[in-house]
């Protein structure tokens, strides 16, 4: 990530700079505010650390002026000031300023200031990702519809119903709650790599076309899996590519692509397993009627250790009712 560095003092700008190249990033350098607005204007970085006071433009009037002409793409504003007083933060705060760095400081607190700036602009730049990927995948599929956020919602009241239980799974923590929500739509994300034919057929899928439709979990795991290797801190790009791999095992080993068995398959997967299965079962198909909440429920609880984890079963007959508001509230019709 790039930082653009502005600041009228050569000994402050230069401590500063040195400062952030340690941390591992790469700096853009602006004498004064209208300096550092021609360069923010040119290069658009994402974050800007600012001294307050500098001729020709403040630190101030290059907040508001950054804040004008962002756009959609939020910039994380830090301002270095040697005021304390409350009212001058609240002044810099209307101004648009993020955070701000009194003078002196030194490397670990700068470090701070920067992660903290980093992850929120990593949270914007994750949800535009998984949307967009998401919203992909459905535009290729005319039956989806609501689709998406129904298994999101059903995948998240699973994992907190199985939070809840007596043997909590020790990776079921507010992260995960947090990923399986932003992650889940991504579970066909591989069907982007088939073709028009076998994913708009009108009718059920022969043998062949079959096995043509089963690449694509390979299809999103590879695809999401290059993602995590340039990203491997994401912990949602490894969650999203388990998911996408595993999402049609099942427990007792029959499922694809692995034949996994048990737990040997992501919780994350066993979770959405259910939740994909769910809603294919209560949304009409051109080859199919949908069937009521009832009909649904005795058929996960006829594959309760075949196809579905158990445990994952005794969540979803826990949820039965959240389930029936968000088929409702997300209703195709």
């Amino acid at each position: 990530m790039k930082i653009l560095i502005v600041d009228d003092e050569l000994v402050s700008r230069k401590k500063m700079d040195l400062l952030v190249t340690s941390l591992g990033y790469e700096t853009l350098i602006a004498n004064d505010g209208l300096e550092g607005w021609e360069i923010w204007k040119r290069e658009r970085p994402r974050m800007v650390i600012t001294d307050w006071m500098m001729p020709r433009m403040d630190g101030l009037e290059l907040c508001r002026k950054i804040r004008e002409a962002e756009g959609s793409q939020y910039i994380y504003l830090i301002m270095v000031t040697s005021r304390e007083d409350v009212n001058d933060l609240v002044v810099g705060m209307g101004a648009g300023a993020d955070d701000f760095i009194t003078k002196p400081f030194v490397k670990e607190e700068l470090a701070v200031r920067i992660r903290s700036g980093e992850r929120i602009s990593s949270f914007e730049t994750r949800d535009i990702v998984i949307f967009s990927l998401a919203r992909l995948v459905e535009s290729r599929d005319l039956e989806t519809g609501q689709h998406l956020e129904r298994i999101r919602h059903y995948s998240k009241t699973l994992a907190i119903a199985i939070s809840k239980s007596l043997n909590r799974p020790e990776e079921l923590d507010g992260l995960f709650l947090e990923n399986i929500f932003l992650t889940s739509p991504l579970h066909d994300v591989g069907k982007v790599g088939i073709p028009d034919y076998i994913l708009l057929k009108p009718a059920r899928l022969d043998d062949s076309e079959f096995e043509i439709m089963k690449r694509h979990s390979i299809i999103g795991f590879n695809t999401l899996n290059e993602a995590m290797k340039k990203y491997p801190k994401a912990d949602y790009l490894r969650m999203s590519a388990d998911i996408a791999r595993s999402h049609h095992e099942k427990f007792d080993g029959t499922g694809y692509p692995d034949g996994l068995r048990g737990e040997e398959i992501p919780l994350s997967a066993r979770i959405v397993a259910l939740a994909d299965v769910y809603d294919a079962l209560v949304s009409k198909r051109i080859y199919k009627y949908a069937y009521k909440h009832e009909v649904a429920r005795k058929i996960i609880e006829n594959e309760k250790g075949k196809h579905f984890d158990p445990v994952v079963v005794d969540a979803f007959l826990k949820s039965e009712r959240e389930f029936v508001e968000i088929l409702e509230r997300f209703s195709d019709g």
